[in-house]
């Protein structure tokens, strides 16, 4: 009789059992290769190692649970013949299986229950790969090995199960040899889930993505007697001089061990050997004395070359000789103080997610060096091993962090907290959220080794880099138990290098102090702070999301004017977007949280980068390349310019100086660049000279660049590495563009129709509606110059970085709904040759009783010159904390396409955010060309800092010149004011649409044929409030009382 009774599952998966995290793995080992020969060790050329790739096409399976999936698959006999082929390295959600994408950045996706995930909704890929044993790897034990796997995974070989692992950006080798044939074919299979106990750990704000996304490889070792691991160390005398290399070299097996080190020409510098490895103790240790070694910095990144033979086996590792310690309260290399001029960079690819290409992982280094970027925080797991090569070889600080975060559980505390604990000041709130959030697995003994085994798997594998100078234990984990555990474990096998992590927010275990997004004032106040004995470095700050971020200059100031600041991780180098297209309308754009469908999501919080998601370099990227660049102005008067070195070790000997004019285009002088100026040391250059050839009624601004005397690894010769504008002579003079006329000619006044006035007087016709209290018509030279009326306006297309705190004071102001209500229009002729135009008008929501009440003063004269004078004066309940941008609004026809303007340029520019972009004289010939097209689209495009602005009409000659003035009465006396600064913008999308628009595919649908031009007395800054603090006050456009006045000619 057939039983009725059963069970399902009959144990517990691997996957959902937190006692295994990896069955039958190899033991933890550095990243390196074998070779046959010396010579091809010290080469380095992977594809001449023992090795033998896997990737490339698979086939692949796809369920959506591990008990769905098709069993057996792993047999040789098994038809796959039906199934699909899929890339490896690569995600399978963005090879068309699965759900999603979905993006979180602090929630999980699944419901909370650890160790436990889902059994029916954990996706499942089987892959199946056959292959050959190549025949240099005959003979040997082959090692399979995998890179990552997002998130844990069983493998067979040949229908044999070998194996299981977690840890997904961690990698894992097996040995295979007894299951491979060696003279025949193999079949390799993989089970990949998406879900697994290291899931609630694996929580980082990024795409969930699954799938095998690194490198796999064939790996020959010798099979009985060989190297199995190499650790290296390099220590300085007390002087920082003299070097020792330390070593441990782990062996199975006996014979004659050698280690020969190779200096950076390919010298050899001095061999050790140890004759018998069965007589000593294993590993195998030696110790090296070296000379006056050429030290390994981020600006000087000299490698040395260590080569160990044993046995016929080769292993080769590039060595950079530098001492990082803990000394004076200060983190120190080479004994001098560091500033992290950093970013933190997570792996992504438009179109591969996580499965980054070599190249471009390459590419984004190379950017990072053109932009002053001297330091990388892996964010928030191990990079791709090769990673660590090319910052070793193009020189930079690396945070190398554990692949560890857990934040979702501060959401579970959060919201769990009661009315009077939501009350309580931030950081009071975050402690006590923080701590219940740490109970689930960061304070709980049962998850010690799932902790532990990250922070082993991170250290052994990158210990070999001189890059690699700070070992960090994850993020947005909150502290416990066991981050001290992984900290004991870290400082027992690896002393040299100190620890960071952010969540030890008082730094009672790591080594420094460390923090997210703090205001200026925060980081002042520990600068003064006497009793503070380890410095503070910012693992995240001025968070670029969108456009932004602003109060750049003001934390790098901080960094370099108090010591225990030493420097800061901009978050973060890129945008996430993936490349993708609407189903619909076949409309292309990058997509962000909730554009698959993912609930829950994020939505566009994970487009924060400096460069796009084609890592196309932003304007915040070029703002922060500015603040940061190594050469700096400190001072200046009319016959000296003061600079300094803001390099850490080099001085400034590489570089050459240029001067130039920004009135006189073109004209470059090569000056003399002050030789053996070392860090911290500031130098003059004269000016007396370049004053004497000025004119004295001439704005005159000198630019100065620093470029490199000669190429670099990454850098071509002449490359500008810093510049700086210094205004010599100033001119305020408000340029008027003719004589007034003698005798001036009389302006005519009529009222043909209804409600309109209607002004003539040489070549310019103006019409103005009394009802609405706007200028409706501007013909000039019978060419229209007006398309839709000037208008007072505060409105712009919230920022990212607004959207948190002042645009969500904007909107629950109602200050989008905010409309111009004219109350009364009055009109005069002042003079024959002039005509006043005054409307009063109240600008204000609905809902709400606050209302800003405009007095607009339009002044006709008869050589076609029109000033419009400007008063606001704030009134009511509940007025918005700052407005958005205090100006007009006009639209002009589609004709007025060029632009000319003397400011800042060519690049959008804010009172925040404004220094990397020069003052001189632009032309663009297509307004588009202004145009700065951010992926979620919002404010953008404004230039500031402006002196004069001209539009010009591309059908005949016609253009219309803009300046601000200062105010005054009206009339011709007003010509003697002084101009005034102003920002500007001009596209063909109206401010609202932006607003509106998600993608901007959707954006460009509502683009207009018009010019809309938007002229500002003041306009708000950027700050970083996305995830960070608002602009600061000094660049806020606070709400006050208000005049401006525009001259239009």
């Amino acid at each position: 009789m057939t039983s009725t009774t059963g069970i399902h599952p009959t144990g517990v998966p691997d996957w959902n059992n937190l006692s295994v995290l990896h069955r039958n793995t190899l033991p933890l080992r550095a990243y390196f290769w074998n070779y046959t020969s010396e010579s091809d060790a010290l080469k380095g050329d992977v594809a001449k190692s023992k090795t033998h790739s896997l990737c490339g096409s698979w086939k692949f399976h796809h369920s959506y649970s591990p008990y769905e999936a098709l069993e057996g698959f792993e047999a040789p006999s098994f038809d796959i013949s039906q199934w699909s082929d899929i890339a490896v390295p690569g995600m399978w959600q963005l090879q068309g299986y699965g759900k999603g994408p979905q993006y979180t950045n602090v929630i999980f996706p699944i419901p909370v229950d650890p160790p436990n995930v889902p059994f029916a909704e954990n996706e499942t890929g089987s892959y199946v790969r056959r292959f050959t044993i190549p025949e240099q790897l005959k003979g040997d034990q082959i090692r399979l090995r995998f890179e990552g796997v997002d998130s844990s995974f069983h493998v067979w070989v040949n229908g044999k199960e070998i194996g299981y692992s977690q840890g997904s950006r961690n990698p894992d080798e097996f040995d295979i040899t007894d299951a491979v044939v060696e003279n025949g074919e193999n079949i390799l299979a993989v089970r990949v889930y998406q879900w697994c106990d290291g899931t609630y750990i694996e929580d980082q704000d990024q795409w969930w993505l699954s799938g095998i996304f690194r490198d796999v490889f064939l790996v020959a070792f010798p099979k009985v007697s060989r190297i199995e691991n190499v650790f290296t160390q390099t220590e300085l005398d007390a002087a920082y001089v003299d070097a020792r290399l330390n070593v441990k070299v782990t062996v199975a097996g006996s014979g004659q061990l050698k280690m020969t080190l190779f200096d950076p020409h390919g010298n050899s510098v001095g061999t050790c050997s140890q004759g018998d490895t069965s007589t000593t103790q294993n590993p195998v240790t030696f110790s090296l004395v070296v000379e006056e070694p050429l030290k390994w910095t981020a600006e000087t990144p000299h490698l040395y070359r260590v080569v160990f033979s044993f046995n016929g086996q080769y292993i080769s590792h590039r060595v950079g000789f530098r001492k990082v310690e803990m000394k004076d309260g200060l983190i120190k290399v080479n004994g001098k103080r560091v500033v992290f001029r950093g970013v933190n960079r997570h792996e992504h690819h438009p179109q591969f997610g996580r499965a980054v290409p070599y190249e471009s992982l390459k590419e984004d280094l190379l950017i990072m060096k053109r932009h002053n970027i001297n330091a990388i925080r892996t964010s928030h797991q191990p990079n791709d091993p090769r990673l660590y090569d090319l910052a070793d070889e193009m020189g930079f600080w690396v945070i190398d962090e554990a692949d560890l975060e857990c934040h979702g559980f501060e959401s579970i505390a959060d919201a769990a907290l009661n009315t009077e604990e939501r009350k309580l000041p931030f950081r009071q709130r975050q402690l006590l959220t923080r701590t219940e959030a740490a109970k689930w697995t960061t304070d709980n003994p049962e998850w010690t080794h799932a902790y532990v085994d990250r922070a082993q798997q991170l250290v052994v594998r990158d210990q070999l880099h001189a890059s690699v100078i700070i070992w960090s234990l994850g993020n947005e984990a909150f502290f416990g138990r066991n981050f001290k555990e992984m900290y004991k474990w870290i400082k027992g096998y690896d002393g040299s290098r100190p620890i960071h992590y952010e969540a030890d927010i008082f730094a009672e275990t790591m080594d420094m102090y460390s923090r997210m997004y703090p205001p200026i004032d925060e980081i002042v106040e520990f600068g003064e702070d006497t009793s503070k004995a380890k410095p503070l470095i910012l693992c995240e700050y001025i968070h670029a999301m969108g456009n932004g971020p602003g109060n750049i200059k003001e934390y790098i100031d901080a960094f370099y004017k108090y010591p225990k600041l030493q420097g800061g991780f901009a978050w973060e180098w890129a945008n996430h977007g993936l490349f993708t297209k609407d189903h619909e309308t076949g409309d292309e754009f990058y997509a962000y949280g909730g554009d698959f469908g993912d609930v829950p999501n994020d939505s566009t919080f994970v487009m924060d980068g400096l460069v796009d998601s084609q890592h196309r370099p932003a304007p915040g990227l070029i703002e922060y390349s500015k603040a940061i660049e190594p050469v700096q102005l400190l001072s200046y008067d009319n016959k000296s310019v003061t600079f300094i070195n803001r390099y850490d070790f080099t001085t400034l000997d590489h570089l050459e100086g240029f001067i130039s004019s920004a009135k006189f285009s073109g004209h470059e002088t090569k000056f003399d660049v002050a030789r053996n100026i070392g860090p911290g040391e500031s130098f003059l250059v004269n000016l007396e000279d370049v004053v004497k050839q000025t004119a004295p009624s001439d704005e005159v601004l000198l630019n100065f660049s620093f470029r490199l005397k000669h190429e670099t690894l990454c850098l071509p010769k002449h490359f500008e590495v810093a510049n700086a504008q210094v205004p010599i002579l100033t001119n305020t003079t408000l340029h008027i563009r003719r004589q007034l006329s003698t005798p001036a000619q009389q302006l005519r006044v009529n009222s043909p129709t209804q409600n309109v006035l209607q002004i003539e007087g040489e070549g310019n016709k103006w019409s103005f509606n009394t009802l609405h209290g706007t200028l409706t018509s501007w013909t000039k030279s019978l060419q229209e110059v007006i398309a839709t009326a000037p208008e007072v306006n505060f409105f712009r297309a919230p920022t990212d970085n607004d959207i948190p705190q002042d645009g969500w004071d904007w909107q629950d102001k109602k200050l989008h709904l905010a409309k111009v209500q004219t109350l009364k229009v009055e009109w005069k002729q002042t003079a024959h040759d002039e005509v006043t135009v005054t409307t009063h008008q109240r600008v204000a929501p609905p809902i709400l009783s606050w209302s800003i009440d405009c007095v607009l003063t339009y002044n006709f004269r008869s050589e076609g010159a029109l000033t419009i004078h400007v008063t606001g004066r704030p009134r009511g309940q509940n007025l918005p904390r700052t407005l958005p941008r205090i100006g007009l609004v006009m639209e002009l026809p589609k004709e007025w396409r060029g632009v000319s303007w003397t400011g800042r340029g060519p690049g959008e520019s804010y009172r925040d955010s404004k220094l990397s972009q020069k003052i001189a004289q632009y032309y663009v010939s297509r307004v588009d060309d202004l145009w700065q097209d951010y992926e979620v689209p919002q404010e953008s495009s404004n230039r500031t800092d402006t002196r004069s602005l001209e539009l010009f009409n591309q059908v005949d000659d016609t253009s219309l010149h803009i300046q601000f003035m200062e105010v005054g009465t009206n009339g011709q006396e007003s010509f003697e004011k002084q101009r005034e600064l102003f920002d500007w913008q001009a596209s063909h999308y109206r401010m609202q649409d932006v607003a509106d628009a998600k993608h901007p595919c959707e954006l460009r649908k509502m683009k207009k044929a018009e010019v809309i031009l938007r002229l500002d007395a003041e306009h708000h800054g950027l700050g970083s409030g996305s995830c960070g603090p608002r602009t600061l006050d000094e660049y806020a456009c606070l709400t006050k009382d208000f005049e401006f006045a525009i001259l239009m000619q």
